[in-house]
Parts: structure tokens; C-alpha cells; sequence
């Protein structure tokens, strides 16, 4: 099993930045890539962006492409987004997910962290 624990979540105004982390601990060795996703209030689940574990390729949505960025750092086994010029539409909880090789489905999920910003 795999463990996640979120971060750095908060009130922030429009424009400014925050950087979310997120620890990994338990068998991380199966880890193939992690993720953030979010979901704002009434809305669906939504894909933010992904880096895979080893070779360190990166995707992310259109929406955030420009603004968020996503790294991890192995040795320390944290994942980040660090998310700049933020608008009140990137308000959601963001969540920190994980998968094995296979299945290709994100099958470990952190608790999340809420994220607001204001207008």
C-alpha cells in the first residue's frame, strides 16, 4: 500500500501563488506516476496534471498549462504543484494520487487539501 498526505492548501487572492506537496510513504517502490486532480465545489473531478516517477515526463490540462507546474522529488518522496497566477475557477480541493505500471487507473488518493481563491 501506498500512503499519500497532502499540503500547502489555502486562501490565496487572485494572481498570487501556492505550492501544494505531497509526501508518499509505504511501498513507494510501486509507484509508476503520481498526479494532482481536483474538484470544485458541484463539479467533477478533474485532471490538473501528472509526472511519472523515473523518467520524470510531465502532462497537464490546458487549463493550467503556463501556470501550475509539477515536480517530485524522489529522495525525498514528495510530490509538488507549485501554482502561480491563480483565478477564483482554480478554486477546488486538490487531491494527490499515485499509480502502480498497472493498472494504468490512479488507485491511491490522499485526503486532499482545499484550495480557495479570491476574487
Amino acid at each position: 500500500q501506498v500512503q499519500l498526505v497532502e499540503s500547502g492548501g489555502g486562501l490565496v487572492q487572485a494572481g498570487g501563488s501556492l505550492r501544494l506537496s505531497c509526501a508518499a510513504s509505504g511501498f513507494t517502490g510501486r509507484i509508476y506516476a503520481m498526479a494532482w486532480f481536483r474538484q470544485a465545489p458541484e463539479k467533477e473531478r478533474e485532471f490538473v496534471a501528472a509526472v511519472t516517477r523515473i523518467t520524470g515526463s510531465t502532462s497537464s490540462a490546458d487549463s493550467v498549462k503556463g501556470r501550475f507546474t509539477i515536480s517530485r522529488d524522489n529522495a525525498k518522496e514528495t510530490l509538488y504543484l507549485q501554482m502561480n497566477s491563480l483565478t477564483p475557477q482554480d478554486t477546488a480541493v486538490y487531491y494527490c494520487a499515485a499509480r502502480e505500471a498497472t493498472p494504468t487507473h490512479y488507485v491511491y488518493w490522499g485526503q486532499g487539501t482545499k484550495v480557495t481563491i479570491s476574487s
